[in-house]
């Protein structure tokens, strides 16, 4: 419209005016025609504008879902690999067109617009045109509406404790041909970078890690105040000796043919037998004063060594082909000769030298001197210097027959939080020592049945130690902030060793991270900032137990702390390590931690998938199943929001 045309409106309005002044009788009639133009303005303005904010509403809520799935389809692992999965476009249309279809409320000309944005956010951008019912009699045809959205993961003040079974198994290959304990550092180390790169400033993640077999190596974490002064070990001492009088000779090997070589064979399930044959030559006098003699032997096959740990056989073994070899012995002198007895039964030791200078120092790694060993040329034992590990015994604890009504002020092992009182032995940790223990009355190869009375006997049995039945896993670390370099050095003390025992893992990683327990003042919330805190409980076996084995509890066969036998418990003891397992989860869950449990090459009984709850267990047999089962859970950490 010209401005003319605007002025000549303006004077015919106002002449229509003076003549309904004049004409009384037709001026309400005429107000109303009047105003008619204006309501309907107003009444259509409000109608169409209702439909555009509705619109807009709806577009707003389509827009936010269209940009949380695409940003929840990204995950986080772009962080490590810079490339936007080829789905996440699609996904977020597609949520899009599902909450703002397209005609929806007789909208026109529909589109949607995402944008990755340098902090990894999804942002998008909407637009719809709203046609007018009313309005477009006065030129207003469409309603142009925009709306903006943006989705963000981010993650709170988070910490998370990796419970990692390191045991012998773990040195077994994927489907991949790689060993499972390398595949496992890879993807904990793209784990830390994802979270790493995904949170916002300001934001603490901190990393524990505890390493676990038949026990864990927790020392370096414990103050002194902790750990007993004296325990009493499964262990034996000499009795007096009796003396002989022996002729002593000098002993020499001379090999005069074929080869003996030292071979490491593929672990097995089972032991193989020895092949070694040898064939011995007669005695060949050399001198009658001093008396020298000497005989030839000839050997063919192979002679084994096995060590068992979690359900294989490391193998190796001496090959001879051949081998020829003359034994010459010579007299030397005549001299006393002790022969000793030995008492097997539990043994107090001192360990106090094993504390640090003051209560509030961590234990530290030496030896206290025992007499395990007689000495077959004197009167008097050898003392004999016996390292700790650097693993624990537990405290006090009971045989736990009723699961649904388990007492922890008996139970003190599944107390998580119980901190131990000095002086009061029940309530604190106990040093391994491995070489201090002998398993009466068991041979060398792990036959034979226990004695738990005391034995007197001149044989030598098992020691742990000495058969590998007592590994000992890499050091925990308690919660810390933790660089690329921090952690690639800690997954690099990693190697696989020891047998499958579940529950001092989940108890130990409930210490090491629990808010109310021993390192409270450590663990507890920044002010105003709370704290998510999680567990992610990895294993590639089945509880896999043997009672004498050399753990956290002794030697179960022995010590009967937690078990005494199948025969007389009616229970196994994979059945009480599992049952164990579910009460330390339910404490470990009670103090608000969530526990992710993955099965690594290996299916989860119903104990694993109980204690973890629908969607936070995961099984995985390949590195690229593993990595993907770690994407999902760094996903699920952060919190995904929209952002503007």
């Amino acid at each position: 419209m010209t401005g003319r045309n605007r002025i000549a409106s303006t004077h015919a309005a106002a002449g229509l005016s003076r003549q309904l002044l004049r004409d009384r009788a037709g001026n309400t009639i005429a107000m109303i025609a009047a105003g008619l133009f204006p309501l309907l303005a107003l009444v259509g303005g409000g109608i169409d504008m209702g439909r555009s904010y509705l619109s807009q509403s709806r577009l707003q809520q389509a827009c936010d879902a269209g940009v949380l799935a695409a940003r929840k389809k990204l995950g986080s692992q772009i962080v490590l690999t810079g490339t936007v999965p080829a789905d996440v476009q699609t996904t977020g249309e597609r949520f899009f067109n599902q909450n703002f279809r397209n005609g929806s409320y007789g909208t026109r000309n529909r589109s949607f617009v995402m944008t990755l944005e340098s902090d990894f956010a999804i942002s998008g951008v909407a637009h719809v045109d709203v046609p007018t019912s009313i309005m477009y009699l006065f030129g207003a045809t469409n309603v142009a509406v925009d709306v903006k959205c943006a989705a963000k993961l981010n993650f709170s003040n988070t910490d998370i404790m990796f419970v990692l079974d390191t045991t012998g198994s773990m040195a077994q290959e994927t489907s991949d041909n790689i060993p499972r304990i390398d595949v496992l550092k890879k993807v904990v180390k793209d784990f830390h970078a994802q979270l790493e790169g995904s949170k916002s400033p300001g934001t603490r993640v901190r990393y524990g890690f505890l390493p676990y077999s038949a026990n864990v190596r927790v020392a370096d974490i414990l103050k002194s105040d902790w750990m007993v002064d004296k325990w009493s070990y499964q262990s034996r001492r000499p009795n007096t000796p009796t003396q002989t009088t022996a002729s002593y000779y000098t002993v020499t090997y001379t090999q005069l043919g074929g080869t003996s070589e030292s071979k490491t064979f593929p672990k097995s399930a089972t032991c193989p037998a020895d092949t070694k044959g040898t064939t011995y030559g007669p005695t060949v006098e050399v001198s009658a004063s001093p008396h020298e003699y000497y005989y030839d032997s000839l050997s063919n096959g192979t002679d084994y060594n096995c060590m068992l740990a979690d359900g294989l056989y490391t193998i190796t073994g001496d090959v001879f082909t051949n081998f020829s070899q003359r034994t010459t012995w010579k007299y030397a002198k005549n001299a006393p000769y002790f022969n000793y007895t030995y008492k097997y039964a539990p043994v107090e030791v001192d360990v106090s030298s094993l504390k640090g200078a003051t209560g509030q120092d961590a234990p530290v790694y030496g030896s206290v001197q025992a007499e395990i060993e007689g000495n077959n040329y004197s009167s008097a034992p050898n003392p004999y210097p016996i390292y700790n590990t650097g693993c624990v015994e537990e405290r006090d604890t009971y045989e736990i027959t009723d699961w649904a009504n388990v007492d922890l002020t008996r139970a003190l092992d599944l107390d998580i939080d119980l901190v131990p009182t000095p002086g009061q032995a029940k309530t604190q940790w106990r040093p391994m020592l491995p070489e201090m223990i002998f398993e009466r009355t068991l041979d060398s190869d792990g036959s034979g049945s226990f004695s738990v009375p005391a034995v007197d006997t001149a044989d030598y049995y098992l020691n742990p130690a000495w058969a590998g039945n007592a590994a000992c896993p890499a050091a925990a670390r308690k919660m810390g902030e933790m660089t690329a370099s921090d952690v690639q050095a800690y997954l690099n003390t990693l190697n696989p060793d020891g047998a499958t025992y579940h529950d001092i893992g989940m108890i130990w990683g409930g210490r090491i991270l629990s808010p109310t327990g021993l390192f409270a003042s450590e663990n507890a919330d920044v002010p105003g900032k709370p704290t998510s805190r999680h567990m992610i409980f990895l294993t590639d076996g089945e509880t896999n137990t043997r009672d004498i084995v050399y753990g956290s509890y002794g030697v179960d066969g022995l010590d009967r702390r937690r078990w005494r036998s199948q025969a007389e418990s009616g229970i196994s003891l994979d059945e009480v390590v599992e049952k164990r397992f579910g009460v330390a989860c339910d404490e470990v869950k009670k103090r608000n931690i969530t526990v992710w449990v993955i099965g690594f090459g290996t299916a989860l009984n119903p104990v694993m998938t109980q204690c973890a709850g629908p969607g936070h267990y995961f099984e995985a047999s390949t590195a690229s199943q593993l990595g993907d089962v770690f994407n999902k859970i760094a996903a699920q950490m952060g919190d995904l929001r929209i952002s503007k």
